[in-house]
């Protein structure tokens, strides 16, 4: 079985039946992270496959810490034996040291996960800042948006998504130019 098709059905069997929504999110991730294979290289199906994964820590039968990223990377590692590249991507997806930071768990996410290739996590937060609950596109200012009025603005979420807006931004910026440079006719994100 090939990196995508496992994570593919292991996200599936983790979030499919107790969160429907957060499994339709995370395959409209996986198709936004498929939409940057031009700059992705060799490097498109290890980001693929992070995607569809990304929120499997939201799954009620690994959740522990409460804080996803954590959970999930944790999954990953120790239970799954997943390839590191991805464990660390999940760990670290959408600014999560930024919540991390706001739940107290800073210290064991740094600690645990060293960061991937600033490229890749880019291209990861863009998925995912591009994607609706609902797996739909939308634009980062909409998505963080939406984060903040379905959570609150002084919630743990809240706060951290307000705090992260600028790296989101700027990821969405560096991705944007490197998908221009890579296929000059494509339109921007």
């Amino acid at each position: 079985m090939g990196l995508t098709e496992w994570a593919y059905s292991l996200s599936e069997s983790m979030l499919a039946e107790p969160l429907p929504r957060r499994w339709v999110h995370s395959l409209g991730v996986a198709k936004r992270a498929r939409s940057l294979s031009p700059i992705l290289g060799r490097n498109a199906e290890l980001l693929e496959a992070a995607a569809v994964l990304h929120d499997v820590g939201y799954s009620p039968s690994i959740a522990t810490t409460g804080f996803h990223p954590l959970d999930g990377a944790r999954f990953l590692r120790d239970q799954e034996g997943a390839d590191e590249r991805v464990v660390r991507l999940v760990a670290h997806h959408s600014c999560a040291l930024l919540e991390a930071e706001e739940r107290g768990l800073r210290h064991e996410l740094e600690t645990e996960f060293e960061l991937e290739r600033p490229e890749l996590v880019d291209a990861l937060i863009v998925s995912d800042m591009t994607t609706t609950p609902d797996g739909g596109h939308t634009t980062p200012a909409a998505r963080l948006e939406e984060i903040v009025q379905r959570y609150g603005p002084d919630t743990i979420v809240g706060r951290f998504i307000q705090r992260a807006a600028p790296e989101i931004y700027a990821a969405t910026e560096r991705v944007e130019g490197r998908m221009a440079l890579a296929s000059p006719n494509s339109q921007p994100m």
